[in-house]
């Protein structure tokens, strides 16, 4: 008996010691010998991404967001549908939404000409998503590379795994804290939503029919409930219009929080910061220090994106990231 209690810590130690291996497998130079011009190629293809539609900044980033937290940062997202993979893209919170693919197939190809077979889908995208903050002033943040890209993609999983506007502000945090991510992630990575837009339908329910009721969401400021019912009327056709979802939307600030504070959050699941007294602290916080939130943004995103990376011989590196080699 002795001997099995002195064992007993062995399998804590090797999970610990596998997820310290993993990091350690990302490095910030991993790229500088094999790949030197990645970073100056990943910028000019999300510049002139951007250049051509500003909303696509937060497209590449949410695209980033889809991909860690369903299965890990391994570019499954990315994935096209075959006869044998019923893949993530079609899945419902991705399918008509998702988007910022052909982004990334460019900038690929241009990566691929200047270093064949040497830089994953999953790399790329990360840096898209720095790139993408970045270029819409946020603060440079350096990510460790290494990722490579895995062999499948699971549409069930996104339903699972991946957090729902609409989803109770619990729920979110259980989703994020299953990834190693804490509850100071949930409001630091939920303003990404400084920039871009929403569909309507994400968030129609709350401006005529919040929770069954009949009624908007009591939570709305009234001019601004008034401004959404503009832009979304009650009617099917409306369901594809887009919201911004920060009076800043192509800004990358921290205006988010400060219309979180008098009830101007868009999704439900944003505004529902603001009723948890730990949350709403936080917010309050990131609204007073304009500096502190895109620190701690990159931080945070560090953290997601080695979320279940795949490194050393494990996955690939595909030559096109819609399908594996």
């Amino acid at each position: 008996m002795k001997r099995s209690s002195e064992l007993s810590w062995l399998p804590c130690f090797c999970i610990l010691f596998c997820s310290l291996l993993v990091s350690s497998q990302l490095d910030y130079k991993f790229y500088d010998n094999a790949c030197p011009s990645l970073t100056k190629l990943v910028r000019y293809g999300v510049w002139s991404a951007i250049a051509n539609e500003t909303r696509m900044a937060a497209s590449i980033l949410r695209l980033h967001f889809h991909d860690c937290l369903v299965d890990g940062c391994e570019g499954s997202v990315l994935l096209d549908d075959t006869s044998t993979i019923k893949g993530e893209k079609n899945a419902s919170p991705n399918r008509n939404s998702v988007r910022g693919f052909e982004v990334i197939d460019a900038i690929k190809a241009n990566v691929e000409k200047a270093c064949p077979a040497t830089v994953s889908c999953a790399d790329i995208l990360t840096l898209a998503a720095r790139e993408a903050v970045y270029l819409t002033g946020g603060q440079f943040y350096a990510v460790p590379l290494g990722r490579r890209d895995g062999l499948s993609a699971r549409e069930s999983a996104v339903n699972e795994q991946l957090p729902s506007p609409i989803e109770p502000l619990e729920k979110i945090t259980a989703k994020f804290t299953s990834k190693g991510l804490d509850i100071k992630d949930v409001v630091v990575l939920s303003g990404a939503h400084t920039i871009g837009f929403a569909q309507c339908f994400t968030f129609k329910s709350r401006l005529f029919n919040f929770n069954g009721s009949g009624k908007p969401d009591p939570a709305l400021d009234t001019s601004f409930l008034q401004n959404l019912q503009v832009t979304c009327p009650n009617q099917d056709d409306s369901n594809s219009n887009l919201a911004a979802l920060d009076t800043t939307s192509d800004k990358f600030d921290n205006n988010y929080y400060k219309n979180l504070i008098i009830n101007s959050g868009v999704l439900q699941s944003d505004q529902a910061l603001m009723g948890d007294n730990r949350t709403a602290a936080m917010v309050m916080y990131y609204s007073k220090y304009p500096f502190l939130f895109p620190r701690d943004f990159g931080v945070s995103m560090v953290k997601m994106a080695s979320i279940g990376v795949l490194t050393g011989q494990n996955g690939q590196i595909r030559k096109n990231c819609r399908a594996v080699n």
